[in-house]
């Protein structure tokens, strides 16, 4: 049983969008492209280090899929190139047949819950979603996410795409781990931890 792990970056507001470069995601007018890379530190580096240093699989969404192979296939080894491209990659897309250049690629056909349900069930190493909100919120809406790793940069954008929007299923998570770099950034990981709570505080 494989485990499905998000990877993802946000800012205190919960924005993900466009964490690396200036010109990764333009979409909706978003104009602070490249939040990230001013807060990176030697901290940051060994975590994503971590999380990144065995042997993985990614399953992505298209237009997530599209911005990573517009770079990666090219990119030197020493920025963690040999990783991504070694993966493979499992797209959701709602084309029947995609143009998918980057190697070790396939598509995710039929109803995209299921297919990564029965990645899941394969033998393999960790399944990571990186980006891909659209695609998260579905898998989180399935009960599929097993961990979330998140970087949260002490940012706030205001506007942009957030890993939660309205309407996303309620659930709770529990802390496994936390660390904050230097510069302020605290790296966590989190696990699903059944239904919200209610209640009060008592007086």
């Amino acid at each position: 049983m494989r485990e499905l792990v998000v990877v993802g970056s946000i800012s205190l507001d919960g924005v993900m969008q466009a964490p690396g470069t200036p010109d990764e995601d333009g979409s909706g007018g978003f104009e602070h492209g490249g939040w990230l890379p001013p807060l990176w530190d030697d901290d940051l580096a060994a975590y994503l280090g971590e999380t990144m240093g065995k042997p993985f699989d990614l399953v992505l969404g298209r237009r997530t899929y599209d911005i990573l192979a517009a770079y990666w296939p090219s990119a030197p080894a020493e920025a963690g190139a040999g990783p991504l491209n070694e993966a493979t990659k499992y797209v959701a897309s709602r084309s029947a047949a995609p143009d998918l250049p980057w190697q070790h690629s396939q598509l995710l056909g039929g109803d995209v819950a299921e297919a990564v349900a029965a990645l899941k069930r394969d033998d393999g190493p960790e399944l990571q979603v990186h980006g891909s909100g659209d695609l998260i919120r579905t898998l989180w809406g399935a009960g599929l996410i097993d961990r979330f790793r998140l970087v949260i940069a002490p940012i706030v954008l205001g506007r942009g795409k957030r890993l939660f929007d309205a309407g996303s299923p309620a659930g709770a998570l529990r802390l496994v781990s936390s660390r904050t770099t230097g510069k302020g950034v605290t790296m966590a990981t989190y696990e699903p931890a059944g239904p919200v709570a209610s209640g009060s505080f008592a007086g």
